[in-house]
Formats: C-alpha cells, structure tokens, sequence
C-alpha cells in the first residue's frame, strides 16, 4: 500500500470544520429615528436564544451594545467582536438580522473579510444563513448595502418631511415658554396650543418693555419677585432665555427654520401677540454686551466662581478722595449674579485675595499646579542668570527647586503682570472659588 503524505495545515482545516462553531449572540439597538421600531435589545436576545436552542448552536457569549451602525468603526462592543474572531474565541455570530451588524461599507467588509480569511465560518440570523460559501456572501453584501443605501437616504428623507411640516406650519422642535403640545396625537402630528397659565404673563413681558421700558434684567425681578414664574420642568427663566423669548418671532406667529436660512414660514399656532408689540418692544431692548468697550480688566476676573451659586466672579474699583488730596484706590472682587440675582455672597479686597492666595500655595501639594513644569525652568533660568552675574551661588541657589517654585507662585500673585497671573491660576488642576469671603480649591468637574 502506497504511503500518502498528510498536509498538517489540511488536518487543522478538516478538525475545525468537523467541530461546532463557538457563537457570540450580538444584540444592537440604534438611536436613530428610522430604527424606532426595531425589536429591543431584549427581545432579540430572547428571540436569538430560542432559536439557538431549537438548532443546538452553541453560545459562547452575548454581547449587546445601543449604538449607531451608521458610521465605520465606531462601535465600541462590535470592534472588540471583531478581534475576538480573529484570535479565535468565537466562530460565529448569532444576530437578529444583517443590518444589526453593519450599516455601512466599512464593517461590513470587515466581517466579509474575516469569512475570506476563515476566521468567521457562520453568520446566523432570523431565517437566514451565512457561511464562507460565494453566493451567501454576496447575498450578506447585498443585504449590508441596502441597509447603507438606507441610512445614505434618511438625512433626504427627515429633511423633506420637516420642509413639509414647516409649509403646513408647524415648527418642528420643542415649542418656547408660553406654548403646549396636543399630548394624545402621534409623534410628527402633534398640533401646538397655547398655554393658558404662562402665555399671559409672555404678553405681559412683552408689555413690560413695549411700554414701561423695563430691562431684560427688570424683567427677570419681575418674574421672581412678583409672579414666580416657573417653566414647565420648575425651573426659573435664566436671563438669557428671557432676551431669546423677545427676540423669538413665534409669538406673533411667524418663524424661520432652520435658523439662519432666511426661509420663512407662517405658523398655523395662535399667536400670543401681535407683530406691533414685538417690533416696539425690540425697538426699547437692547441685549447687553458681554464687555462694554473701555471695560477695565481685573486681575483675577475669569478664573473664579461664586461658591455659593455658581456664577463667575467680576470685580469692581472704588477710589476714596480724602480732604489731604490724597486719593487710595480699592479693587473688590464679588459674584456677578449671573445664575442667580439675589445671591448674598459678600465681595471681598484685592489685597485680602491675594494675601489668601499666598497662603494657599504654601499648602497645596505642588502636584496642584499643571505647569510646574514650565515654572522650574523659569526658576533654573534665573538660577543660571544669577550664576552668570555673580560668578557663584546665591542662596537662592541652593533652596529645594519645590520651594523656588512656591516662591515664584507668590512673586507672580503679588508683583507678576496681569497675564503672568491669570496664566498661573488657570494652570491650577483644581477650580478657584469664594465663599464667605474665603478663597478655595473645589474639583474641576465643571
């Protein structure tokens, strides 16, 4: 009898296809509005598993992820999948249908590719299957490539329909302060009433600047201190949405969409005022400006919080004439009130700041300080300085380079510019913020 030479590699091919493919079940569940009525992440585990069960598919693993299929490569829990299948730890995948795996051109030729190379031996999904087989794969590239046409084609397709609603005037989003959405129609369907606790008093802003020449600002007292007026989540209007309301042309019945496209559309909605009241009391408002031209800077403006509501801290410059002739100018530091207008923290001197400031860098650890970095080698510059001009050490010299960087800190707080400052604190890992009158160090977690 004639000895036949046996292939190893072909003993290795044979062995794993005699043996049962090693399944991951894949569960996804896209955000996606053209995804709303897919099955949930749940159900097709519960759906994948009866079968897998009825055709005696062993599981290995399941895996499940909420995430879009639309864009190559940026899923998370399907990237790992695929690296699995290549160091051998699953053979298959078990998943509710084609488009679950990919929806775009990129993955799905990263899975054919795995098949190509024998990685991946078996797709299964709800009544079909994959294998490494030339027609079921250009039937899985058909399928994946629909799915892509699909979501090429939904970003037209919402386009068109919000055009739609606008031409049959109704704003798509969320309707401003002073309306309602019917609650019992279908979603795209609902109509827009107006709220009748909350548009009155949207008349009577309004109003208030049409004709009592109120601020942006009066107005916000207003709402608090005499009407209380809360949004529909109990929320108080933030100053800024107040000037977004007079300038939202909604209110007399008209709107833009998007904004910025100059396409104008009439709103089927009632009206809460008229054209007259919006265009006079825009005509008596005027939004403030962040910084007023001439505005002086402060130091220490911009780097610190209120402790107690959260707002920035702004600073303010008071001179005192004594009858002598002489004059002494007083910086005060205090909250700015932008989150909250009564807030009651009390302001605190210049001098007081920076003294606390002072004391603080000999506490925090010197870690605190992201650019320390940056300060040794201003501090080893001087070093190398000082050397060249007396020719020996000084005992600045010999100091540890933590306490030259403690000392630099302080330098800069009392003598530095005003950048020097400002670009020291903001190196601080920690955020800045007063309360009672007390300068601390809270996490950065804004």
């Amino acid at each position: 009898m004639e000895n036949v030479a046996i292939n190893p590699l072909e003993v290795t091919l044979i062995r794993d296809t005699i043996q049962s493919p090693k399944y991951c079940l894949y569960a996804r569940k896209s955000t996606e509005q053209d995804e709303l009525q897919a099955l949930s992440i749940d159900s097709q585990i519960k759906e994948m598993t009866d079968m897998a069960v009825k055709e005696e598919l062993d599981i290995v693993e399941i895996r499940k992820e909420s995430h879009s299929a639309k864009d190559s490569g940026s899923r998370p829990v399907f990237n790992q999948l695929i690296e699995d299948i290549k160091l051998g730890k699953f053979t298959g995948i078990i998943c509710w249908a084609p488009d679950r795996l990919s929806r775009n051109a990129g993955d799905l030729g990263r899975v054919v590719d795995l098949m190509d190379q024998g990685f991946l031996v078996d797709i299964r999904t709800h009544g079909q299957r994959f294998t490494n087989n030339p027609n079921e794969k250009f039937l899985l590239m058909i399928l994946g490539s629909q799915a892509k046409l699909e979501n090429d084609h939904k970003g037209e397709n919402v386009k068109r329909g919000l055009r739609a609603k606008c031409e049959q005037g109704w704003r798509p989003g969320v309707s401003p302060v002073g309306y309602i959405h019917d609650k019992y129609l279908d979603k795209g369907q609902k109509k827009v009433f107006i709220d009748e606790e909350k548009a009155p008093v949207i008349k009577e802003m309004f109003e208030k600047v049409a004709y009592e020449k109120y601020s942006g600002r009066d107005v916000y007292v207003w709402l608090v201190k005499e009407k209380d007026f809360r949004t529909k989540n109990d929320k108080r209007l933030a100053l800024s949405r107040i000037y977004k309301i007079f300038s939202d042309t909604y209110y007399y019945g008209e709107f833009e969409y998007p904004v910025g496209s100059e396409n104008w559309y009439q709103g089927k909605h009632d009206p809460i005022i008229t054209k007259e009241l919006f265009l006079k009391a825009k005509a008596n408002l005027q939004t403030p400006p962040k910084r007023y031209p001439g505005t002086k800077e402060f130091d220490f403006t911009q780097l610190m919080f209120c402790g107690n509501c959260g707002s920035g801290i702004s600073a303010e410059e008071k001179f005192k004439h004594q009858k002598n002739g002489n004059t002494h100018r007083y910086v005060y530091y205090h909250c700015s009130r932008g989150k909250d207008r009564f807030c009651k923290e009390k302001a605190i001197r210049e001098e007081e700041l920076i003294k606390q400031l002072i004391q603080m860098i000999d506490k925090i650890d010197i870690d605190e300080i992201s650019a320390q970095g940056k300060i040794k080698k201003e501090v080893m510059r001087f070093r190398k300085f000082s050397y060249g001009v007396f020719g020996q050490e000084t005992e600045f010299d010999k100091r540890p380079i933590e306490a030259d960087i403690r000392n630099y800190a302080k330098y800069i707080l009392t003598d530095g510019t005003k950048d020097d400052k400002r670009e020291l604190l903001g190196c601080l890992r920690s955020r800045l913020e007063i309360r009672e009158k007390r300068v601390l160090l809270s996490p950065n977690n804004q």
